[in-house]
């Protein structure tokens, strides 16, 4: 799971590898991405004290990777993210989480993060000829600091990054280190095995602290440098970087890749195919009927939403131009192995962020989405101003839209072919390039919300009378023909009367 931008979520990239890789060895097939869901596979989620849509449960096999330090002086998660442990299939890494939402431990599997050969491809230089002596990486704070305070005072230098980075471009710096350094961000201190297993799996040795509550799993005991809490320096002093910490170091980590969790994650796949089969069981049947769409995907793929887009490299969970006719009710596969519906009148929420700008036939997606929103449903629009250089910023852009770019679906929404219903602007804002509110004259953007009404007796009036027809006229003959024709009661005459 990874909010809009929020780059520290790339950090879950190395245990999802690990599960893929320890999963295909048993020959399940594993795909991974991002803040998006299959229904047709389990699900196992990294990250979702991040935010996770839990209706998402009903219609997909979840098991929730569990992987932060939970309990007393650990890690501040939501009361909603500890609701969603203690309602669904989870797997930790440490058994010290489970009191903080397992009603029986025996329900939660345990695995370990050990050696993961698949990051051996690349050619690291020798201990001794690597010109970073000592990496951290990670987040800071004053806990992590005074130790980093205590470790310098032998004279060695932490290198550090000055922005976040992840995945292979952190790891070439890793290959490129004498040591990691690990240190507890939290007071639990739990050892973080999440972490020091890809250090020791690329040929870095990890030099960490040890509380009185470090309890790592067997392999790392000798795999790892541990530092006395009363002194972390005089290892430093003493050992670091000598030709026998050297020799040492390659012996701990020839010692972790011999060490193999197989058995721990053939356990977990048959826990999580007994969990898919039970699920399969009460799920709904039905195809999925949602009440919100992102028109888009790609960066801009909201959880919980149906995402259309008319790429299929996005991502999309359909991939649907609504720029074109569709006829509705429509009921199709999507790209992640189930099927949705859209009919007449059933969303809520429509959003477009910065898509309007691209459609080739803009009426007809309006007239589209006018029709799927339910009366008084939200069509959500950011769109740039034209008067603004990001009008034009983007190679793709087809228009330009200013505040009157809304007439039609507004106030003339007969030139449309609309009779029935129409759009209201509920809310109009000018956004500035940090998409803050902001006067006309700094506006980067247009935000505004449609909402769908229902034409008045006047409008439709005016709907007739300037359209090319009549907008629908009864068919006077469609009588019931068994009757046979009806024969025209007599009356009184009564005086004319005009108004």
């Amino acid at each position: 799971m990874q909010p809009v931008g929020y780059v520290h979520s790339l950090g879950f990239l190395d245990q999802a590898r690990y599960f893929r890789h320890q999963f295909r060895r048993m020959g399940a097939e594993v795909t991974i991405s991002k803040n998006r869901l299959r229904e047709d596979a389990v699900n196992f989620v990294f990250g979702a004290h991040l935010g996770f849509p839990s209706e998402w449960t009903r219609r997909h096999a979840c098991v929730f990777v569990q992987l932060e330090q939970l309990g007393h002086g650990g890690a501040k998660v939501s009361a909603e993210y500890l609701d969603l442990l203690r309602r669904n299939a989870v797997v930790d890494y440490d058994a010290a989480n489970l009191a903080s939402y397992a009603a029986d431990p025996a329900d939660v599997p345990l695995v370990p993060f050990l050696h993961a050969p698949y990051l051996r491809g690349e050619q690291s230089p020798a201990l001794e000829d690597r010109p970073i002596d000592l990496l951290f990486f990670g987040s800071m704070n004053p806990r992590r600091r005074a130790f980093f305070e205590r470790v310098e005072a032998s004279g060695v230098r932490i290198s550090t990054f000055d922005h976040a980075i992840y995945g292979a471009e952190r790891d070439h710096y890793i290959r490129q280190a004498k040591a990691v350094l690990n240190c507890h961000f939290y007071e639990t201190s739990r050892f973080e095995q999440a972490r020091a297993f890809h250090c020791l799996s690329l040929g870095t040795p990890v030099i960490s602290e040890r509380t009185a509550q470090t309890q790592p799993p067997a392999a790392f005991e000798q795999a790892v440098f541990w530092l006395d809490a009363a002194d972390p320096a005089a290892f430093f002093r003493e050992r670091f970087a000598t030709p026998a910490f050297f020799d040492e170091a390659r012996s701990r980590l020839a010692s972790f890749a011999q060490v193999d969790p197989i058995e721990a994650y053939a356990d977990l796949l048959a826990f999580a195919a007994g969990f898919a089969q039970a699920h399969a069981n009460t799920r709904p049947a039905e195809a999925w009927r949602p009440t919100r769409v992102n028109l888009g995907s790609g960066k801009d793929y909201k959880p919980g939403w149906l995402n259309i887009d008319i790429l299929e490299r996005a991502e999309p969970d359909l991939v649907l131009d609504l720029g074109q006719p569709v006829q509705l009710p429509l009921e199709a596969p999507t790209c992640r192995g189930g099927a949705v519906r859209l009919e007449p009148g059933q969303l809520d929420v429509v959003y477009a962020n910065n898509v309007l700008e691209h459609v080739p036939d803009l009426p007809m997606l309006m007239t589209q989405v006018l029709a799927l929103l339910k009366e008084g449903g939200r069509f959500q629009i950011e769109v740039p101003y034209e008067k603004a250089l990001t009008a034009w910023q983007d190679p793709t852009h087809l228009r330009a839209l200013n505040e009157n770019s809304w007439l039609y679906y507004t106030d003339w929404f007969w030139y449309l072919g609309w009779f029935e219903h129409r759009f209201h602007i509920d809310k109009f804002e000018w956004l500035d390039l940090k998409l803050q509110p902001c006067a006309k004259e700094q506006a980067a953007f247009m935000k505004l919300d449609l909402r769908k009404i229902a034409t008045t007796v006047r409008e439709r009036t005016v709907a007739r009378a300037m359209r090319p027809d009549f907008g629908g006229i009864e068919d006077d003959d469609d009588l019931d023909a068994a009757s046979g024709p009806a024969e025209a009661p007599v009356a009184e005459p009564t005086p004319c009367r005009t108004a």
